[in-house]
């Protein structure tokens, strides 16, 4: 049995869960109220309710633990404190969420959330603006099925409650959004449900909002006819998968790991964790502690603008989250009978055509409207992307059906994970929510079970399904990306997406036709598919629109996976401080493969570049901050061939075999010329850029971003070269002079380890710190901790709480 613990001062007991970003505060000292402000353009008055309370106790590095007695004062005090440390991003997020981003930033101005989306403001508002005239969110909150429960209501209004208070009583000082028009006291419970609806589509409509608000029928003068691939040959596979959001060298991800008690010497289970996403913006994690003394009790991450825990833990269970290969949708391909006729079942149908008003602020600070123009089928908005083999032309349209699109059960989900007992509880209760929008699940628990899940969002397209109703065109899609497109002429009918009696609602997979394992030594995932949560555990029967069976590992996988299946091989098991160190191994997975029979030697050597070859020879294997030589490895890396295997020797000697998924391919092919060739032009790379063969890493990779100075920073590039503690270079605004300067990779990273009479281990690191603000001095302070692999002892107990304090505030209305 977990230790008692007794949590505080406030009242009784209720049942809740969840949050949003937060953070820091301490820095900000409230000043004088502001002006209330009339209600905005969105509708209705948003003072909220009344009688509410939470206490937020402050410990250091500015992580708040917000108590409460009821689910709606939980979600107040929340609110309160993500506000205070991350307005500027929250309110930004809340202007997308309202379409408004061409009023407040210039229509030409970009959008881009760092993970898959990247259109124009007016793009963006385009579609944003429609969803809104549709009334989509405010439809599903009506929908007993597909809408959100009493108590994630409760959380949503108590937290805009927060909000609104905050920004009544307090100035944002914060200079990148200090003093702008849009930070007023009049979020709506609705406001912030978009935010949720809109979170939920990244990895579906999200990717294609720009071929959604710009797509148009054919006319005489853009006929819409692009040359199609007729082979799955002839398609540039990388190039696809970008278009589709899963760019091959940026994609988006995360690692985790859980030991059981099988693998580790307290019998008990151990999470590490560590998710990689931006470093800023809408998708960038805060930390918070959310309690309903005696009901509830839960701490760990949450992206802005959620209002749930996303990634976390509490006194039986804990869990990470890793971005699941699954797709969230399907393409529907419909033959036109004229430029907006399409043929169905049911006879012919014209496509809708919608107009949507939006306010765009011009370069002479004057506010006009614009009318723009979208399109949609019976089963989605229509898309004009050539670079997807999706063009609006005079034979065929096409429009995606997105499961995404369809609930608003994440904060449901997320909510009552909360509450698990679990790991198996902890399954059953997001299966039972419905709502894991794009992501796997790995966890472990108390009793020392672990659990790996891709129990996500995905339309209930069998196999069978997908053959029948594949077009050519469609098949291509799923022969070169995995993506079946569909025959939108038969969607109502016989191409319609299925239902399980298992699953929370019709068209998406039930439980017993979703991939997942509990077992007692460990698992781990890496971005790649379900198909292998462990060495000797193979997950195979399911649908290919969930992810690919016998296909190759990533390096990243296998140096992952290659963490806990080596320590258990030499006969020792893991212990809290040998598992959270796997954080801070910085093993080079790629390095160790290429290196055997001193292969990537002799690749060097055949450059006759002795003074980069003896560089490289003296690398210690390692991305450490010390290590020396990285860089070559990552330019040489980046530059060996990519393309078909039938059109280039390949690189390695031995394949991918799916008998032996963690060790090949192997043995580094050193009389392939196209490789000694990718060697000289990393080291040419190198040399131009005024470099130092033997640079020490920390000293080119720095962390990049929010004013931050340049700390040097470990770990290195994910997947191509097997870092586990990716970090990437990207949209950089400053150290833009330095060689890698770091805005993505590793986040909000955590080693929980289950301790039976000893509780809780848990340890925590946010990489960017918790305050958005420069000036706080919450905004670097784990980032130099990242910088020295050191952690954070997250203060869990009463007890911890009060040694770690640095203030407790009471906010109240």
């Amino acid at each position: 049995m977990p230790p008692v613990r007794r949590r505080s001062r406030l009242l009784a007991p209720l049942t809740v869960a969840v949050l949003a970003p937060l953070a820091t505060l301490l820095a900000t000292v409230p000043l004088t109220h502001a002006a209330e402000e009339p209600p905005s353009a969105t509708g209705a008055s948003a003072r909220g309710p009344a009688g509410l309370r939470a206490e937020i106790t402050w410990t250091e590095h500015g992580i708040p633990h917000i108590e409460a007695r009821n689910v709606t004062s939980l979600g107040y005090g929340s609110g309160y404190a993500a506000t205070e440390m991350t307005a500027c991003t929250l309110f930004d997020t809340l202007v997308t969420g309202r379409g408004q981003r061409s009023r407040w930033f210039g229509a030409e101005g970009r959008y881009n959330d760092q993970v898959t989306l990247d259109a124009t403001n007016l793009q963006v508002d385009t579609l944003v603006t429609d969803l809104r005239d549709r009334k989509v969110v405010e439809t599903l909150l009506a929908d007993e099925v597909r809408g959100p429960g009493r108590e994630s209501r409760q959380l949503v209004k108590g937290y805009v409650a927060g909000v609104n208070d905050w920004v009544r009583k307090n100035d944002v000082r914060d200079e990148a959004c200090r003093g702008a028009g849009y930070l007023r006291p009049d979020v709506t419970a609705t406001d912030l449900w978009y935010g949720v609806y809109l979170a939920n589509l990244l990895a579906s409509t999200g990717v294609f909002v720009p071929q959604i608000a710009d797509a148009a029928p054919p006319s005489p003068g853009d006929p819409g006819l692009p040359t199609l691939p007729v082979k799955a040959s002839q398609v540039d596979r990388d190039a696809l998968l970008t278009a589709l959001g899963r760019d091959p060298e940026a994609p988006f991800g995360s690692n985790a790991t859980a030991a059981g008690s099988a693998a580790t010497s307290t019998g008990r289970g151990m999470l590490l964790g560590n998710p990689h996403f931006p470093w800023r913006g809408r998708y960038h994690f805060t930390q918070q502690h959310l309690t309903i003394p005696g009901r509830y009790d839960v701490a760990g991450a949450s992206l802005v603008g959620s209002p749930a825990v996303n990634i976390g833990f509490n006194d039986h269970v804990a869990w990470s989250h890793t971005v699941s290969t699954a797709y969230r949708f399907t393409p529907y391909e419909y033959v036109t009978l004229g430029p907006t006729t399409y043929l169905t079942d049911a006879g012919p149908a014209e496509i809708e055509h919608r107009e949507v008003e939006i306010e765009v602020l011009g370069d002479d600070g004057r506010v006009s409207t614009v009318t723009e123009d979208l399109y949609r089928t019976a089963e989605g908005y229509v898309v004009d992307s050539p670079d997807t083999l999706m063009p609006w032309g005079p034979a065929s349209v096409w429009a995606l059906r997105d499961a995404n699109a369809e609930h608003l059960r994440t904060i449901d989900t997320f909510f009552d994970m909360g509450k698990a007992t679990g790991v198996r509880d902890l399954l059953r209760r997001q299966d039972a929510g419905g709502g894991m929008p794009w992501v796997n699940t790995t966890a472990a628990d108390r009793d020392g079970r672990v659990l790996y899940a891709d129990h996500s969002v995905v339309p209930n397209v069998p196999d069978a399904l997908a053959q029948q109703c594949m077009t050519p065109v469609g098949r291509l899609l799923e022969q070169v990306a995995g993506l079946p497109g569909l025959d939108g002429t038969r969607a109502s009918s016989s191409c319609a997406w299925g239902s399980d009696d298992d699953a929370q609602r019709p068209g998406i997979f039930g439980p017993e036709n979703l991939p997942s394992v509990v077992r007692r030594d460990w698992v781990m995932n890496a971005n790649d598919s379900y198909w292998l949560p462990n060495d000797e555990v193979r997950l195979e029967g399911y649908a290919a629109i969930i992810g690919c069976e016998r296909c190759e590992r990533t390096m990243r996988t296998r140096v992952v996976a290659a963490y806990v299946a080596d320590r258990l091989a030499k006969g020792r098991k893991e212990t809290p401080r040998s598992f959270r160190g796997h954080q801070y191994e910085n093993r080079v997975m790629v390095g160790e493969v290429m290196r055997a029979d001193g292969a990537l030697d002799a690749v060097c050597e055949q450059t006759g570049e002795t003074e980069a070859c003896a560089a490289l020879a003296a690398w210690d294997g390692r991305s450490d901050k010390g290590s020396r030589g990285v860089h070559l490895v990552e330019e040489f890396v980046t530059r060996l061939p990519t393309v078909p295997l039938d059109l280039v020797e390949t690189v390695w000697r031995t394949p991918f075999d799916p008998e032996e998924p963690l060790t090949t391919p192997r043995d580094l092919n050193t009389d392939n010329p196209q490789v000694v060739e990718a060697m000289q032009a990393a080291i040419d790379a190198v040399r131009d850029q005024g470099l130092a063969f033997d640079a020490r890493w920390g000293s080119l990779q720095v962390a990049g971003d929010r004013g931050a100075r340049p700390y040097g920073l470990g770990g290195g590039t994910g997947d191509a070269l097997g870092n586990a503690n990716a970090l990437a270079s990207r949209d950089v605004r400053d150290h833009a002079d330095r060689y890698r300067p770091i805005t993505y990779g590793s986040s909000h990273i955590q080693a929980i380890s289950y301790r039976g009479r000893r509780g809780v281990d848990a340890r925590t690191i946010l990489t960017y710190g918790q305050s958005e603000d420069p000036r706080s001095r919450f905004s670097r302070d784990q980032t130099r901790l990242f910088s020295q692999e050191k952690w954070v002892r997250f203060a869990w107990t009463d007890a911890q709480i009060r040694k770690d304090r640095i203030r407790r505030q009471v906010v109240t209305r």
